[in-house]
């Protein structure tokens, strides 16, 4: 069931938002649910890892420091300017 969400965004962001929803040929609302489901089934995965998963999958541990969690923060954030 679709259900009208209402939300509070700077203006600048929705505009090129909806310039890359035009270019990828989806709409703003697809491309909002479809995040909101990525985050919702991360949160709920990351609790099904095991241990033993974990220790074989490389990923990073779970206790990365403040600093390291920052200059990935970074590096994100100028890759997907």
């Amino acid at each position: 069931m679709q259900t009208k969400l209402t939300l509070s965004i700077e203006s600048d962001v929705i505009e090129q938002a909806k310039e890359y929803a035009r270019q990828q040929h989806r709409s703003l609302s697809n491309m909002v649910e479809s995040y909101l489901k990525l985050i919702v089934r991360k949160d709920s995965s990351t609790e099904e890892i095991t241990p033993i998963v974990a220790s074989l999958s490389g990923i990073l541990p779970m206790n990365v420091s403040d600093r390291g969690r920052e200059e990935i923060t970074a590096y994100l954030e100028e890759k997907y300017k």
